[in-house]
């Protein structure tokens, strides 16, 4: 997401508008979605504060489990999102700055509302959109904010993000091997086939660009899944 509507490019690049995020929160949810992640992608690079508004419309209108992310930058931010119903936050740019806040937000909320957002480019954490590059390994940022308390880390591959080509599986391996919380995979999802491929070494695998512009996709990809034998909670 960027301010209000849903965006996707590729590599973090190129970022077109593809839809409401209410409305498609709610298109996924009836097609049988486990989760949504709302994340605002734009935030801290201009700035904005977070979606406080959209978690309330959200909660309203969705049944299942949604998690809001983007410029969330202390417990009072993560406070007001769960308090208007989200009910997990992510965190991003602000905890690479400031470590603590996964610990703050993890004591003050338990860290199954916590959830660590990586952006990762050549195996390197990057934040602001993924337009700075820090130095830092992903593997070792994963591994001190499940330290710190995430009860998530939710990690995509800046450089397979939005291409379809499938997931970057060896740095989902490395994180995933290095932390003992869910992994949930991000970026390069094409087929079920890559979607199968990304759950046999992370625990979720995030959905984008291969739905926002056909929703209805998701119960289809579900019947594909299940025919390549990956297990699949009932849709509610």
């Amino acid at each position: 997401m960027a301010g209000r509507s849903v965006v996707k490019g590729v590599r973090f690049q190129g970022l077109r508008a593809v839809g409401d995020p209410l409305e498609l929160g709610a298109a996924y949810s009836e097609a049988g979605a486990d989760e949504l992640v709302f994340l605002d992608v734009a935030a801290t690079v201009e700035g904005r504060r977070s979606l406080v508004e959209l978690a309330g419309r959200v909660a309203e209108r969705v049944s299942i489990p949604f998690t809001v992310g983007g410029g969330i930058r202390s417990v009072a931010d993560a406070d007001a999102l769960l308090r208007a119903g989200a009910d997990k936050v992510s965190v991003n740019s602000a905890a690479v700055a400031r470590p603590e806040l996964v610990t703050e937000l993890a004591r003050r909320f338990g860290s199954q509302a916590v959830v660590v957002a990586i952006d990762a480019a050549g195996g390197e954490v990057a934040t602001h959109a993924g337009t700075r590059r820090t130095g830092r390994r992903a593997v070792d940022w994963a591994a001190e904010a499940a330290a710190r308390g995430a009860g998530e880390i939710l990690l995509t591959s800046v450089d397979a993000d939005g291409t379809r080509e499938g997931y970057d599986l060896e740095l989902t391996r490395s994180v995933a091997a290095a932390v003992r919380v869910p992994v949930i995979a991000s970026g390069g999802a094409g087929t079920a086939a890559h979607v199968a491929a990304a759950l046999e070494v992370a625990q979720a695998a995030l959905l984008a660009s291969i739905l926002h512009e056909r929703p209805a996709r998701l119960a289809s990809l579900r019947d594909e899944l299940r025919g390549l034998g990956v297990p699949l909670r009932a849709a509610a």
